[in-house]
């Protein structure tokens, strides 16, 4: 009988052990474990540029430790109270901590090495745990060592950034010298003046000469050989040169540019203005400054034209003249230095005649704060692209209180029956030119996607040969499928969407058939393949001059475009690609069933007809930005309900209660500076009911006439008064003049509305302003101030600073229900019911989710006020219904604490004329 014993000597002597792979290592801080019985010491001081509210240290000191444990927070602090000087100096104050906390580790590692050695040379007798301890010391002495020669060569690098400033005149000493070779030469003799001008032409025509024989070379629009087999990996570690100046960061995002340009404004107030590296990311339309491309106006149509320059810079003619690599890198380091909002990049990118966009983008290794709109952070692709790293990172998402919205927008994509066409037709043509010197691979991937193309116009009731504007379908309806069931109803749910989605992001084939589109002018639409045209350089002035032949267009030509031009961008222009937006739909359709739903829309025209994805799940696209960050901040005013974001985004994404922290604070205005009331009745007794069907009653209308001239008549300055839609405004409007109403109203009050033309807004609140600080001193018999009648959702219902005088009182219309008979509405109302328990009351998660959207928008609303420390306010909520408990408990906490129901009218007069009174006393004290 073998021994057993031999045999397992046997098996080790046989063994590589150099073959043994070794153990990997964690990815830095991919989630931060933390053990609630460990102790988190948390300053009790933050460096501050005044002395702050309590609520504002309160705020610093849980931001401390949610960023330090590793978890993920919703901080609630309403608009006055000093939010975003909390966040910077609350997370700077950990970020600084948290470097000093890397360095010191580091050295007591190699501190300690020594004094390892001599004792495991002596304590222990066991060789196999000698040995064990001796492998992990080396380990970690290794991984020290590795971590203090980033971090020497990443200070290093980030020393150089204070230099560059030198590097800067250097660049406009080159540029002052060129301007007085320019001067010379108009001072110059006639004669030298032709002899240099002959000499350039020379150049240019060797040029020229050079260039000829690449002109007409395709090889740039044809895809390199594919193989689906061998998927490119990316790197999981970025170079040398990279890693040694990535550092921590805090990535801060928010809803629009100009909020994110006051918090680089913040920045700069505070403390940490001094020594903190910043950067500001936008988009190509923002940060745009070549005046060829920024003219186009288009976001779909500047993206396409910035490509397209830079492919051309490896042809004959020239790409982008701002997007020289030598010049890029001295702007990043500019604009860290400098702390530049996207304004403030625009024109330093003019000043060193360099690209923001990608000057920018170079500036995020070693950034320690990264500024970025919400659509960078939340769409994956568009992050990578960006350089965003979530890895070990700060995420602070600010104004999130519409975040679930803006995750389902950002993923919700809709192709139009006109791009479908389009683009059809111009791969058709793509695939006809280059038939025969496309590989094997690509030209089976390419005719896939003329099937998928085919496949989603058959779906909408369209033809592949006939122009979208040209095609009646004869139908009119709207349907709405899960995403199985459309890809079976479109015919091609037997093709491997993940593959296709794969083949179009890596050979890239949208671009080349952006650059064959603009390089031949292809026709709008192929009407047989027998009939596909010939086409060469020169088809894009054959195509021009037959549009002359043509004549004017004809008034339905002119509605059409008209129509085209209302679809904010969904549609391409005739003579671009629409391919890269439907790679986007296909990357939509590769969502899981359950997750996403398809809307068909088919209308008598195939051009006004879509197809849309609606994204049910929000969480599948924050998962990762939960899972690969170290903490997130969730924060805004007012982000109740707070149980919308634990269930629908942070427990559906997998986030355990215990990584959940919440903290929400008082308003830094005295009880004294907030009247919140609930009106049930008006004057005359009759219900405020702004139900559905009630809402239009006469009756009623007359009935919010009185209270609204009641309510005039004790409030000085401005009244904002919010409906639930520009429809019922109108409705509302037109009755009061036929009634009588706006005439007494004016003679208190002048009257102002809000336009639905967003570029009318701004003159709007200039006038208001204006009549409200004329009427600051009243004189008898004049006005005492203005009335500004708003829509909820509208453009002056978030972002806009009623504060002081120019709102003095609140007043909501109703309750602003979205359209319950929508059906994206009803689906996600199904979705929820289906995959969330009820509440606590037994209600379905689909009618909380329903009342919460409401609710939101009465927020957002009714925060347009009280924004300061001394600034004070009465809110007036008109409708029965807010009376309810389960209304007012959605309220933000401040205001619902001191809120008062009220089911007559005259104590509500009396309590508003009291609060008002008292103001003016003690503003005559």
């Amino acid at each position: 009988m073998d021994s057993f014993e031999d045999d397992d000597d046997a098996l080790l002597a046989e063994m590589d052990m150099d073959s043994v792979p070794d153990k990997k290592p964690m990815e830095e801080n991919h989630t931060v474990n933390f053990e609630e019985t460990e102790t988190v010491t948390v300053p009790d001081t933050f460096p501050f540029p005044f002395e702050p509210y309590d609520i504002q240290q309160s705020f610093m000191r849980q931001l401390y430790l949610c960023l330090q444990t590793g978890k993920v927070g919703i901080f609630e602090s309403p608009t006055g109270t000093g939010k975003s000087l909390s966040l910077i100096c609350g997370a700077l104050k950990w970020l600084r901590d948290f470097q000093d906390g890397q360095k010191r580790e580091v050295e007591a590692v190699l501190s300690g090495q020594a004094q390892g050695k001599e004792e495991s040379s002596t304590g222990d007798t066991d060789w196999v745990t000698a040995f064990t301890r001796q492998k992990q010391q080396e380990e970690t002495v290794g991984q020290a060592k590795r971590e203090q020669e980033l971090i020497a060569k990443r200070e290093s690098r980030l020393k150089t950034l204070g230099s560059s400033s030198k590097v800067c005149r250097g660049k406009r000493k080159l540029a002052k010298l060129d301007d007085e070779f320019s001067s010379l030469m108009q001072g110059a003799s006639t004669d030298t003046q032709k002899a240099f001008s002959d000499e350039m032409e020379g150049i240019k025509r060797q040029r020229l000469e050079e260039s000829s024989s690449a002109a007409d070379d395709d090889s740039g629009l044809i895809p390199d050989d594919y193989n689906s087999d061998e998927e490119k990996a990316t790197k999981d570690k970025e170079d040398d040169e990279e890693e040694g100046c990535y550092v921590t960061k805090i990535y801060y995002c928010s809803r629009t540019h100009s909020q994110l340009a006051q918090f680089v404004r913040e920045i700069i107030k505070s403390p940490f203005g001094d020594d903190t590296r910043v950067i500001s990311l936008g988009s190509r339309q923002n940060l745009c400054i070549n005046e060829s491309v920024r003219k186009l106006k288009s976001t779909s149509l500047i993206n396409d034209r910035c490509l397209e320059l830079q492919q051309k810079k490896s042809k004959s003619k020239p790409g982008c003249p701002f997007r020289k690599q030598e010049l890029l890198g001295e702007f990043a380091d500019r604009a860290m230095l400098q702390l530049c909002d996207i304004e403030q990049l625009v024109t330093l990118g003019r000043q060193t005649k360099t690209c923001p966009y990608y000057g920018s983008r170079l500036a995020v290794p070693a950034a320690e704060v990264v500024v970025l709109p919400y659509n960078t952070l939340l769409h994956k692709a568009t992050r990578e692209a960006s350089g965003v790293r979530l890895g070990g990172n700060i995420v602070i998402v600010d104004e999130a209180h519409n975040l679930l919205e803006t995750i389902n927008n950002v993923h919700s994509v809709e192709v139009t029956g006109a791009q479908l066409a389009r683009a059809f037709s111009q791969l058709k043509q793509y695939e006809a030119k280059y038939r025969s010197r496309l590989k094997a691979k690509n030209l089976m991937y390419v005719k896939q996607i003329l099937f998928v193309l085919s496949c989603l116009l058959r779906c909408l009731g369209g033809k592949t040969d006939v122009p979208a504007d040209k095609q009646n379908t004869g139908i009119t309806d709207v349907r709405l499928l899960t995403i199985n069931n459309f890809l079976f109803e479109a015919k091609f749910d037997n093709l491997n969407l993940f593959k296709v989605v794969h083949y179009c992001r890596q050979s890239q084939i949208s671009k080349k058939l952006n650059g064959f589109v603009e390089k031949y002018q292809v026709p709008e639409v192929v009407q047989a393949e027998k009939n596909v045209p010939k086409l060469t350089a020169t088809s894009g002035l054959s195509t021009f001059l037959q549009t002359i032949g043509k004549g004017p267009p004809s008034s339905a030509s002119k509605e059409n475009a008209a129509e085209g031009g209302r679809q904010n961008d969904r549609t391409a222009p005739v003579l671009k690609s629409p391919l890269m937006h439907i790679e986007g739909f296909l990357l939509a359709l590769t969502t899981a069933n359950d997750d996403g739903r398809v809307v068909i829309s088919r209308q008598t025209l195939l051009s006004a007809s879509s197809i849309k994805f609606l994204l049910l799940n929000p969480a599948v696209h924050f998962a990762d930005v939960l899972q690969e960050a170290r903490a997130v901040i969730v924060a805004g005013g007012t982000m109740q309900p707070i149980s919308e974001f634990k269930d629908q985004l942070f427990h559906a994404a997998g986030l355990p209660s215990h990584r959940i922290m919440e903290f929400s604070c008082g308003h830094v205005v005295a009880p004294d500076h907030l009247l919140a009331l609930t009106l049930a009745v008006g004057p005359t007794g009759v219900p405020l009911d702004f139900t559905y069907q009630a809402r239009d009653s006469p009756r009623l209308l007359d009935e919010l006439g009185r209270v609204l001239i009641n309510v005039c008549s004790v409030v000085p300055g401005g009244v904002v008064i919010f409906f639930p839609s520009y429809d019922y405004e109108q409705r509302v409007s037109a009755h009061w003049q036929q009634s009588g109403v706006l005439a007494r109203l004016e003679a208190k009050k002048k009257i102002f509305r809000e336009p639905k033309n967003a570029v009318q807004v701004e003159h709007v609140l200039s006038q208001y302003s204006s009549v409200i600080q004329k009427c600051r001193v009243p004189s008898p018999g004049s006005p005492t101030g203005a009335v500004l009648m708003c829509v909820v959702g509208g453009k002056m219902s978030e972002g806009i600073n009623f504060s002081d005088e120019l709102g003095r009182c609140v007043l909501m219309v109703g309750m602003p229900y979205p359209n319950i008979k929508s059906p994206e509405l009803k689906e996600k109302m199904d979705y929820l019911n289906a995959n969330f328990p009820r509440d606590e009351k037994g209600r379905q998660a689909g009618q909380v989710h329903y009342e919460n959207l409401c609710m939101k928008a009465v927020n957002q609303s009714i925060g347009r006020a009280i924004r300061h420390k001394e600034d004070y306010a009465a809110i007036i909520l008109a409708d029965q219904r807010y009376a309810r408990p389960s209304v007012t408990s959605k309220l933000p906490t401040w205001i619902s604490q001191q809120t008062i129901t009220l089911d007559r009218f005259p104590p509500a007069v009396a309590a508003i004329s009291k609060f008002f009174g008292k103001r003016r006393e003690g503003s005559q004290r």
